[in-house]
């Protein structure tokens, strides 16, 4: 009896330390990429390209960091960026919440139909709809305008959908006791769902901020004018090759550490909204 209870006590040992260990080398693997480009960004030309490769920091910090954010323009292009994705995120938020409102609160005709039709757009993807996009912009006058990055994205099929399903968790005694007390929709949507909706609101808002703040092909083609255009196209743009015919993967990677900031604050702000949103969706 003895030998079967220490036997259980090692392999339960021998499971957590695996685990434990798997985790820790898992944790490497996906945190190495970021680390590389780190470790990068700080070297010489002639480190970088250095056989046997060199893991360790170098001298050219400061010169790869200056290059990549003052003869590139990073600081004009971020700022474009985050008012774009900020814009975007708000919007998206805000007719989520409207259209979440409608399809549980209201009735009327077909609904359960357009709210198919809302899931179905998850499955067309901005290349699939890039040309009508682009003509239909381009017949607006919006090229290369704000307005060409903003409003074919403030409709929001996962928005909706993550809404929808969070009003319809709600109980049906808090909507009742709203409309005893004269209550009306849109009284009821900020006051009432709103509150109760924070950590979907801090979900669908990390979602969106991260998916505008990578956005390429979009901007690539409507935006004609550097001074309007997005961080991506910029990253693309520290990749072209220098006076020598080499690119200075230095300044490449200093950039990409610098683009990196922004979504990563807005996640660390918004996480434990983020997973909580997410919980809830899980358990529901």
């Amino acid at each position: 009896m003895a030998a079967n209870v220490s036997l259980y006590r090692f392999r339960k040992r021998a499971f957590v330390a695996f685990t434990h260990v798997s985790l820790i080398v898992l944790s490497f693997v996906i945190a190495f990429p970021i680390l590389f480009a780190l470790i990068k960004s700080t070297q010489t030309p002639a480190q970088v390209f250095s056989y046997p490769p060199k893991f360790a920091f170098g001298p050219g910090a400061v010169q790869n960091y200056s290059v990549a954010w003052h003869e590139y323009n990073l600081g004009r292009l971020m700022l474009n960026t985050t008012v774009v994705a900020f814009a975007v995120t708000v919007g998206k938020t805000l007719l989520s919440l409207l259209a979440a409102l409608a399809l549980v609160y209201f009735d009327f005709p077909f609904k359960g139909l357009i709210f198919v039709f809302i899931l179905v757009t998850l499955m067309m993807p901005i290349p699939v709809r890039i040309v009508p996009l682009f003509d239909l912009v381009r017949k607006l006058g919006w090229g290369n305008t704000y307005w060409a990055l903003t409003i074919p994205f403030l409709a929001s099929a996962t928005g909706t959908f993550l809404f929808r399903q969070h009003f319809m968790s709600i109980p049906a005694s808090l909507v009742d006791a709203a409309r005893v007390d004269g209550v009306g929709p849109m009284r009821f949507l900020w006051q009432i769902l709103v509150p109760m909706s924070m950590n979907t609101v801090g979900a669908l808002a990390v979602i969106e901020f991260v998916y505008i703040w990578n956005q390429y092909l979009w901007p690539l083609i409507i935006i004609s004018s550097n001074d309007n255009q997005l961080i991506q196209i910029g990253l693309k743009m520290l990749t072209g090759a220098g006076p020598q015919g080499m690119v200075n993967w230095g300044v490449a990677m200093a950039g990409t550490v610098i683009t990196m900031l922004p979504p990563l604050l807005v996640f660390i702000l918004l996480q434990e909204q983020f997973m909580r949103g997410f919980a809830l969706a899980e358990e529901k």
